[in-house]
């Protein structure tokens, strides 16, 4: 192979790795957020929890959908209903940490959040998937996680709760953040719709 071809097989690599995998946000139809307590705002106020705190950093329309206490097949079984009364243009799916701190069965898990995908991907819906971390200080996301946003190709975060969660300043609890915590959240989320050309 010469040089030449070796140049433009580079560039096709670079502009391929470099296409956003978002598409650009608009006001016509609202934000997702759908989860459980983190997604609620356990442990701050309701104007402190991370969807209202993106509303106000991206300008677009947040719904907050979480429920305290969600497991997914809870999550799994009002998704549908969820997204029929709001008709989103993006979902932010941030759920399972109540089945993992309950012991539950994380293939019975793995699968409510493939089928909450699936859903979500059935109606040409956008997808952002944030991952909830192992019962363990140093654990990042639950490997489930990371298998399903390679199996799904989607936009994902498996860090950034694992992060927050291990740095005292940013709880409220041994479980939820406080209004700080939810910012930092909040922030993080705005950077990833960035850097995947939702902004």
């Amino acid at each position: 192979m010469n040089r030449l071809s070796i140049c433009l097989l580079l560039l096709v690599f670079v502009v391929a790795c470099g296409e956003d995998k978002l598409n650009k946000l608009n006001s016509s139809q609202p934000v997702l957020a759908f989860g459980d307590s983190l997604t609620a705002g356990v442990g701050a106020n309701e104007v402190a929890a991370y969807p209202q705190q993106l509303e106000r950093l991206i300008g677009f329309n947040v719904i907050n959908a979480g429920i305290s206490g969600e497991t997914t097949e809870e999550g799994l079984a009002r998704l549908s209903s969820v997204l029929d009364e709001h008709n989103p243009q993006l979902v932010i799916l941030l759920e399972g940490g109540n089945d993992i701190l309950r012991n539950y069965d994380l293939n019975k898990t793995e699968q409510n959040l493939a089928r909450m995908i699936e859903e979500i991907q059935s109606r040409s819906i956008q997808l952002v998937f944030l991952g909830v971390p192992e019962k363990n200080i140093f654990s990042d996301s639950a490997p489930l996680y990371k298998e399903l946003a390679s199996e799904y190709n989607l936009v994902f975060d498996g860090e950034v709760i694992s992060k927050l969660i291990k740095k005292k300043r940013y709880k409220s609890d041994p479980i939820h953040f406080n209004a700080l915590g939810y910012q930092k959240l909040a922030e993080n989320i705005r950077d990833l719709l960035d850097d995947n050309g939702a902004l």
